[in-house]
């Protein structure tokens, strides 16, 4: 039987238009601002923050499904506020005048009314110098009297059974640990955003004290002292050490915050934290521009670990564009952009040569054999710095006869060199020899540095490439017949937008009618080139961010290989004054702490951790 769709003009009543019950509207904003319990943790830190508490506790049970309870000392609430603060579209952070001027967490007012209107929500405070406290209750909607109670200062917000009453959201919510982890995140993220406050987080789920699973003390000190020190307790003491201060400044955007050395990647983002007027934001654009920051440092699989805050007038992002306010706008889109990318390629070209202290910690990890039994116990202490050097002085090789080493040991190629040479003290020390026609060995004047020839050899090069094409351009070949490329419509328009910087990077495209482009140039580094494909690549770019790097990227994958093929090869042999000049380089060349995919190009150990290999400390 063949079904056929019904006349709805005929067989069916027109819908009647209604105006939606207060209960309904409410919870309808609900599922907009209240996704899960992390997302009601969020909305009522946020108010604590505003309300100016420098201490906030937060207790939850079962996911925060079951309870959930902010504890703050800020300024607190009238008894006469607190039905107004339940209302919906009531709040004291705007007077509406200027919906593009917000300098709070919260404004829309919706937070309080959409919790009451899905769950059981008890509101208890205190006014600052106030003699008594007040609680208002309201359960799926229904508000009960304002009542006193008894709070010694600022506010305490319970909210039970959350989605009480609309329980079928309840099946898409997740499990407890799954949800508690969710809650986590958002605590140390307004944590970070935060660091002159103190938060506690606590798991009530067995008892009403519960176990705190996160807490950090207010920190003191400068915005970056502070700063180092909550990300240190947050992110933990490895980010920090391995990450570069960020202070930079564009057409009234300030940049701030940590990035961490390209060595000290990660096979995801999760290691991402980005704030706009220290809203913890979740913002494509500006995390393509962490992506491209990075670009020229790690391969596609490594993600950099950073947490930058941008601040501006408040006039200058719209932070209305999302209901949870995880998404914002920027007026000038690209002035974002470029802060970051550039804010960060001078911090990590400030950087050297630097590499992260991790690589020598698990360096020393591949050192240490598996335990096979109990520890061993060494039965004298450390010798003494005397008795240190008479065994030095004892042990120390005789001079051999020129190529005895070679003979000897072909895997080795000893260089001596004074011991008290004065190019020790530089940072990457003085070479002492090459082992395995691959790895050169330097003395510092605390340890020793071990260095990838290859690897290290074939950054310079890439970067003394970037040099020379950022000095003379990019040189371009032209087509003998220009390439017409059909777009889509308004790509067109979109591509020339960005044509002239194109141009400076070898490809010259003009308008041929239509929804057409001609391709007239390309970069002569590339050879033959896919000019519909390379278009489409940068069109795509140019959607997802606003801008596009795909050009530019393809040129560095070039030089890159280039710079491959030009450097010295594993299995050469270099002599002292070889190794020595590669060592120099380094330490002169930004960025020559890693690969051009990423890797460390050296090791750095101190000796007091070759000690610890030998059980000396």
């Amino acid at each position: 039987m063949n079904a056929t769709r019904p006349n709805i003009g005929q067989d069916r009543q027109l819908p009647i238009i209604r105006q939606l019950d207060e209960t309904i509207i409410n919870r309808i904003a609900a599922g907009e601002v209240v996704e899960r319990p992390a997302s009601a943790v969020k909305e009522l830190v946020e108010n604590a923050l505003d309300a100016g508490a420098t201490r906030i506790e937060v207790a939850f049970a079962d996911g925060g499904k079951r309870i959930i309870r902010v504890s703050d000392d800020g300024c607190g609430m009238s008894a006469s506020d607190l039905p107004l603060a339940l209302a919906r579209h009531a709040t004291s952070k705007i007077d509406g005048s200027d919906l593009l001027d917000i300098r709070s967490f919260g404004f829309r007012g919706e937070a309080l009314a959409s919790l009451g209107a899905v769950g059981r929500l008890t509101v208890t405070s205190r006014v600052r110098h106030s003699s008594e406290a007040a609680r208002i209750a309201v359960t799926g909607g229904e508000m009960a009297p304002v009542s006193p109670a008894a709070l010694a200062r600022g506010t305490v917000v319970e909210l039970r059974d959350l989605f009480y009453a609309t329980p079928a959201r309840l099946k898409f919510m997740r499990t407890d640990r799954a949800e508690a982890q969710a809650i986590t995140d958002v605590i140390k993220r307004l944590a970070m955003a935060e660091p002159a406050v103190s938060f506690t987080l606590r798991d009530i789920t067995t008892d009403g004290e519960g176990r705190i699973t996160f807490r950090a003390d207010a920190e003191t000190g400068d915005l970056f002292d502070a700063l180092r020190g909550r990300l240190s307790r947050i992110l933990g003491s490895e980010f920090t050490e391995n990450a570069i201060a960020i202070d930079t400044e564009r057409d009234g955007l300030r940049l701030t915050g940590f990035a961490a050395l390209p060595t000290y990647s990660r096979g995801s983002a999760v290691a991402q934290y980005l704030f706009v007027n220290g809203r913890p934001v979740r913002d494509k654009l500006l995390t393509g521009a962490l992506r491209a920051a990075y670009m020229d440092f790690l391969s596609r699989d490594r993600h950099p670990a950073a947490a930058l805050f941008i601040d501006c007038d408040p006039q200058l992002v719209d932070v209305n564009v999302h209901p949870a306010k995880a998404e914002v706008r920027f007026r000038e889109p690209g002035t974002a952009r470029g802060l970051i990318v550039s804010g960060l390629r001078h911090a990590l070209a400030d950087a050297g040569h630097r590499a992260s202290s991790t690589v020598a910690g698990a360096t020393l990890g591949a050192f240490r054999p598996e335990p096979s039994g109990p520890p061993r116990v060494y039965q004298m202490d450390r010798p003494s710095p005397g008795a240190l050097r008479s065994a030095y002085a004892a042990q120390a090789p005789l001079v051999e006869p020129e190529g005895f080493a070679e003979a000897a040991s072909p895997s080795a190629r000893i260089e001596p060199a004074p011991a008290d040479s004065p190019i020790q003290d530089l940072p990457l020390g003085a070479a002492r020899a090459q082992v395995h026609e691959n790895y050169v060995i330097a003395q510092t004047r605390d340890g020793i540095v071990i260095v990838d020839q290859h690897a290290a050899h074939e950054r310079l090069v890439y970067e003394r490439l970037k040099r020379q094409m950022a000095e003379n351009g990019v040189a371009a070949q032209a087509l003998l017949i220009p390439e017409i490329v059909e777009l889509g419509e308004g790509d067109c328009a979109r591509l020339m937008a960005v044509s002239d910087e194109l141009r400076l990077l070898g490809l010259t495209i003009e308008p041929f009618g239509g929804s057409a482009v001609a391709v007239r140039e390309t970069p002569a580094i590339l050879g033959e080139v896919n000019a519909k494909a390379l278009l489409s690549d940068i069109l795509d770019e140019i959607a997802d961010l606003g801008n596009s790097t795909a050009l530019g990227a393809r040129i560095d994958a070039v030089l890159s290989r280039v710079a491959c093929h030009g450097s010295i090869r594993s299995g050469r042999q270099m002599h002292a004054e070889e190794m020595n000049a590669l060592l120099r380089e380094m330490e002169a060349t930004p960025h020559s702490g890693q690969c051009n995919h990423g890797r460390p190009t050296y090791v750095e150990l101190k000796l007091a951790d070759i000690e610890r290999l030998f059980g000396r400390t």
